[in-house]
């Protein structure tokens, strides 16, 4: 029996599933991505790309260098600062790493989230996709939390300066207080 594919048939498109949510009753700030990409879940991490900025930007908005620490003290920095992570989508297939790849997603339970975030003052979306399909899902909270659309910590999004983003994202400060 041979393993070779037919001509014109492919294997279907693989699922990705996101990571378990970082959050807890401490969480004043919540950032969600949209899915993890290709070396993130090959690393069973966030933000695993060593050219994503995400852990310099959280960095100046938590006024802590976590770079240099290893995956779970980043996460306890982070933790400690009252900041959360999880993503918007729980399931899709994507080919590729690329937000616009992204193909049938099951949308991530966030209103159950931050209905469980007693102090949860923000919603911080990482890039476009993460904010798109995020404030669809929470319409209808009012007010609380606010919703702060920031530019992507992606390499992918060249179009603004890493120093803007670092501005954008440092301004997230304001809610850890």
């Amino acid at each position: 029996m041979s393993t070779r594919s037919s001509p014109g048939c492919s294997a279907p498109p693989e699922r990705h599933r996101a990571f378990a949510p970082v959050a807890g009753p401490g969480t004043r700030l919540l950032i969600l991505g949209s899915l993890p990409g290709a070396a993130s879940l090959r690393a069973g991490q966030y933000y695993a790309h060593p050219q994503n900025g995400f852990w310099r930007l959280i960095g100046a908005a938590i006024g802590r260098d976590v770079v240099a620490l290893s995956y779970p003290e980043r996460l306890a920095a982070l933790t400690a600062a009252g900041v959360g992570l999880w993503d918007v989508v729980a399931s899709a297939e994507r080919p590729g790493s690329a937000d616009a790849a992204i193909r049938d997603p099951e949308h991530a339970d966030l209103a159950r989230l931050v209905a469980g975030l007693p102090v949860l003052a923000a919603v911080g979306f990482n890039g476009g996709t993460a904010a798109r399909l995020g404030r669809r899902q929470l319409a209808g909270l009012g007010d609380r939390p606010a919703l702060v659309d920031l530019p992507s910590s992606s390499p992918a999004y060249a179009a603004m300066p890493f120093e803007a983003k670092r501005a954008a994202w440092s301004a997230l400060g304001r809610f850890l207080t």
